[in-house]
């Protein structure tokens, strides 16, 4: 579809910056399965009459970025389909913070009558609260937020999936991969020490360790969310470690396309990798941000209340895989991936459960008894949407050296 852009887009415009949901966080621990949902909502404001709605997005990079920004993008188109919006009605703003200034951005969208604004970038997210103060008749949406329930404000709302979920299922595909070629050591390219991405690559190592007890994970951080040619010296120093599968949280192509040249293999984030590195790509854990983008437009149309805080996960296809690579994933990944997803999905598995041990950059332990299990994004009881599980769990070492 063809949003109307405010924006001129340069030829090559910047990819996607991601995420960060950084900050130490008290452990929360249940005992007892706890289901994603919404929180307690905020009052419900007046209905907004289909025909004068516009909707506005900030995208941290550009729509030829085949990864973070395309996936927040196709989600907006989603949501113009669902809710039979015209491409007027959708209001774009891409390369925020690097074409334009975000405090500018904001205002271009309200000045231009968005009655709601998706910011899908948590560098946004100073900008947001601020203009949601300034804005009190505008509805600010926030991916992996944290300012929102302790804001006061009814019209800042926090967002994100519940990816753990996908990690551990592509998790699952490392594993059973790593178990074939019997080389128990799996490789992370990982931007940046934050809870969103420790939150990610944890669950990834658990899927792994569920289907190989012996697998063990080198992390190295980039520093960057999206730098494809330090992605692929990163991915290339992994394997020249004895890595041979790779996971990824950084937004391009590069840790793919390397395994692939150095004959090992990788699991993705956001994009199905097959076309670019088919001798390496296994699967993909993505988000469709559709889901969450029609429920908040729906209840602006409704004048019903946006929730502060939502997350939601594979249950409400908010989460998801890509399509296996049938011709390089190990034999019984399918059966392996639906049989975790089932346990997911009726609450007989949780993720992050005991027996785990593990310490944060601050100091802090974690050290779950049996029966225990850290309730990530839990905002079914009063929790942030944003990952929070910010511990490096024994099985994984942070590689000191630079790719």
């Amino acid at each position: 579809m063809k949003h109307h852009r405010l924006l001129t887009l340069a030829l090559t415009g910047a990819l996607a910056l991601g995420l960060t949901a950084c900050g130490p966080k008290e452990p929360t621990v249940e005992a007892t399965p706890t289901p994603t949902a919404e929180a307690t909502p905020t009052p419900g404001q007046p209905a907004v009459d289909r025909e004068d709605l516009k909707v506005g997005f900030l995208y941290p990079g550009d729509p030829s970025d085949v990864g973070y920004t395309r996936s927040q993008s196709e989600g907006a188109d989603e949501m113009q389909e669902a809710l039979s919006l015209s491409d007027e009605q959708i209001v774009e703003q891409y390369n925020v913070g690097v074409d334009v200034d975000c405090a500018q951005a904001i205002e271009d969208l309200t000045a231009a009558g968005c009655q709601i604004i998706f910011s899908t970038s948590v560098d946004f997210q100073d900008d947001v609260v601020t203009a949601a103060r300034e804005y009190p008749e505008v509805q600010f949406c926030q991916v992996a937020g944290t300012e929102a329930a302790s804001s006061g404000l009814s019209n800042l709302h926090d967002y994100y999936a519940a990816l753990y979920e996908g990690r551990y299922l592509s998790g699952i595909a490392a594993g059973l991969k790593a178990k074939e070629l019997g080389n128990p050591r799996l490789g992370y390219v990982a931007a940046k020490p934050c809870a969103e991405v420790i939150s990610g690559y944890t669950a990834f190592y658990l899927g792994a360790k569920s289907v190989w007890d012996e697998v063990v994970m080198d992390v190295v951080y980039t520093g960057s969310w999206n730098d494809t040619g330090l992605e692929s010296r990163t991915a290339q120093a992994l394997v020249n470690r004895g890595c041979g599968v790779l996971g990824q949280h950084t937004d391009s192509t590069g840790a793919a396309t390397m395994a692939e040249r150095m004959g090992a293999f990788q699991v993705g984030w956001y994009m199905d990798l097959r076309s670019v590195a088919p001798g390496a790509a296994l699967v993909s854990a993505g988000a469709d941000w559709g889901v969450y983008f029609t429920e908040a437009v729906q209840a602006l149309l409704d004048g019903t209340a946006i929730p502060t805080d939502w997350c939601k996960g594979l249950a409400d296809g908010a989460v998801f895989l890509t399509p296996l690579n049938e011709s390089l994933v190990a034999e019984g990944t399918e059966e392996a991936i639906e049989t975790a997803k089932a346990a997911l999905l009726d609450g007989s598995l949780q993720v992050f459960s005991a027996p785990l041990t593990g310490v944060n950059a601050d100091g802090m332990t974690i050290d779950l008894a049996e029966g225990e299990h850290y309730a990530e994004s839990d905002v079914a009881n009063g929790g942030g949407s944003a990952p929070t599980f910010d511990y490096v769990i024994d099985g994984i070492t942070i590689v000191s050296t630079e790719a």
